[in-house]
C-alpha cells in the first residue's frame, strides 16, 4: 500500500507542474518508436543534470499467483550484473562519474532510473541500456537477495503499519492482485529461482509496454537519437503483452483485528475508490482533504486537537493503474482504539450529509492547486512525473486539467461524491493492537 506520504508528493507535484504550464506550453515532447517504446523528452536547457527513466509495465501485479514478489526480486537484481560488466563493475562506472543509475518494482511496473552530467550521458546510457536489455542474474547475487528480501519481509512483520497495510490491501482488493505484497512473503520468496526472473525480464519486460522519459539539457533531437542507438533494436514481440482485470469492488467490507501486545493500536480503514480518469475523482480528492488531509482537517481537529487521542490521523486517495483506494488511518493508545475507531466513523457520515463550510473548501482547494512547500526543480522529479502520466494514460496536459478540474469542484460536488464514497459502512477495517 502506497505512503499518505508518496500520494501527498504526487499532489505537489500536480500542482506544481500546473503552475509551471499556465503558458499553456507542453511539459514534454512526446512521440512513439518503431518498436512500441512511448519516449518523452523535456528540454530543460539551464539544468546541467540529464535523468532518464525506463518504465516497463512489468510490476508486482504480473507475479505469476504462487510467485508473488517476482516483479520485486526481478528489479532489485536488474543492476547486479550485465552481459558486459559485474555488478561492482556497473556500481564503480556511474559513481566514478557521479551519477546514479537505480532500479526496483513497484505494482504495476518496474523502473529503472538514471541520473548523470550531460557530459556523461553517453556512458549513463550505456549502463541503462545494459541493464534494460541484457541482465545477468548471477547465481549468487539472485541467492543474496532473496535473502535480503526475506529478512525485511521478517522485520516488517514487527512493523503496525506494515501489517495494518498489508491485511487491509487484501480486503479491498480480494484475488486481485493488488491484495498481494509487492515484496511477497517470505514463502513465496523462498520459492523463487533464477529461472523464474528470467523468464520473468524476458517476457514480461517488452519494448511495446514501455516508456522512456528524458529531461535536462537535451534536445528532441539528441535524446531521439541516443534512445533509438541503444533500444531501437529492443525487437517487438510478436504476443499481446499480457494484461491485468481492474480491480472490481468486494461484496462486502471486512474486519480484522491482529492481536499484538502494544501500548499503540494502529486502524486502517479502506475501500476502493475511482482512477484520475473519472471526473469525480477531482471532487474526491477535494472532500479527502477536508475529511483528513490536514491539519486543519475534520479528523485531525476533533481527534487530535480536540480529544487528544493521536498524534496523526489523516485520509488519502491512491490511484493505480488497475484500481484505485480510500484509505483513513491512524495511531491512538490502545484503550483508546474504539473511541477512535466511532469518531472516525461519525467523521465519514458527517461528510455524507453536510456540506463542507466555505472555508473548508477554499482552505482545500488552495493547498491543492497553489500552496505548496514543494518546487518541481529537478529533472529527476519531472522524469518520474512524465512516466507516470503516460503510463496511467492520463495526457500530456494532465496537470493543467488537475488545476483546472480542483478549481472548479463546488461543495454540492463533494457532498455528492462524499455521499457515495464515505459511508462507513463501505470500509473495510484493520486494527492491529487490541481492540474491537
Amino acid at each position: 500500500m502506497t505512503s499518505p506520504r508518496v500520494v501527498r508528493l504526487v499532489v505537489l507535484l500536480l500542482g506544481v507542474l500546473s503552475a509551471s504550464t499556465a503558458s499553456g506550453a507542453p511539459i514534454a515532447h512526446r512521440e512513439v518508436l518503431p518498436n512500441g517504446i512511448v519516449l518523452l523528452v523535456a528540454e530543460r536547457p539551464a539544468v546541467p543534470i540529464v535523468a532518464v527513466r525506463v518504465l516497463s509495465r512489468a510490476g508486482a501485479a504480473f507475479d505469476p499467483g504462487d510467485r508473488a514478489g517476482l516483479a520485486n526480486l526481478t528489479g532489485a537484481l536488474l543492476t547486479r550484473g550485465t552481459a558486459k560488466r559485474t555488478g561492482p563493475e556497473l556500481d564503480s562506472a556511474i559513481e566514478f562519474v557521479g551519477g546514479s543509475l537505480e532500479a526496483g518494482a513497484g505494482r504495476d511496473s518496474i523502473t529503472v532510473s538514471l541520473a548523470v552530467q550531460k557530459k556523461d550521458m553517453a556512458l549513463g546510457l550505456d549502463l541503462m541500456s545494459e541493464v534494460v536489455l541484457s541482465p545477468t542474474f548471477p547465481q549468487a547475487e539472485v541467492a543474496r537477495k532473496i535473502s535480503e528480501i526475506r529478512a525485511a519481509i521478517k522485520r516488517s512483520d514487527e512493523d503496525p503499519n506494515a501489517i495494518a497495510g498489508r491485511v487491509l490491501s487484501r480486503l479491498v482488493f480480494p484475488g486481485h492482485p493488488y491484495g498481494v505484497p509487492v515484496e511477497g512473503t517470505q514463502e513465496s520468496v523462498g520459492r523463487l529461482t533464477r529461472d523464474d526472473v528470467v523468464k520473468f525480464q524476458q517476457e514480461v519486460m517488452r519494448p511495446d509496454t514501455t516508456v522512456i522519459a528524458v529531461v535536462g539539457a537535451v534536445t528532441v533531437a539528441e535524446a531521439r537519437g541516443e534512445i533509438i542507438g541503444r533500444f531501437g533494436a529492443w525487437a517487438r514481440p510478436t504476443s499481446a503483452p499480457p494484461s491485468i482485470t481492474e480491480a472490481t469492488a468486494p461484496p462486502a467490507p471486512g474486519e480484522e483485528t491482529v492481536k499484538r501486545e502494544l501500548t499503540q493500536a494502529t486502524l486502517m480503514f479502506g475501500r476502493q475508490a475511482i482512477r484520475q480518469t473519472d471526473p469525480d475523482y477531482f471532487p474526491l480528492v477535494v472532500a479527502s482533504y477536508v475529511l483528513g488531509g490536514g491539519s486543519a482537517s475534520r479528523l485531525y481537529s476533533r481527534v487530535r486537537e480536540e480529544s487528544g487521542l493521536a498524534y496523526a490521523v489523516y485520509s488519502w486517495v491512491q490511484p493505480s493503474r488497475y484500481g484505485s483506494a480510500l484509505f483513513v488511518t491512524s495511531q491512538t493508545r490502545t484503550t483508546e482504539a474504539p473511541k477512535v475507531i466511532g469518531m472516525i466513523r461519525e467523521e465519514l457520515a458527517r461528510m455524507t450529509r453536510e456540506p463542507v463550510a466555505d472555508k473548508e473548501l477554499a482552505l482545500a482547494k488552495q493547498y491543492l492547486i497553489g500552496s505548496f512547500p514543494l518546487r518541481l526543480d529537478t529533472s529527476g522529479k519531472v522524469a518520474d512525473f512524465l512516466v507516470a502520466i503516460e503510463d496511467l494514460g492520463l495526457g500530456l496536459d494532465y496537470a493543467d486539467r488537475y488545476r483546472d478540474r480542483i478549481g472548479r469542484v463546488t461543495a454540492l460536488d463533494v457532498q455528492r461524491v462524499a455521499a457515495k464514497f464515505f459511508p462507513p459502512a463501505a470500509f473495510s477495517r484493520v486494527v492491529v493492537g487490541e481492540g474491537k
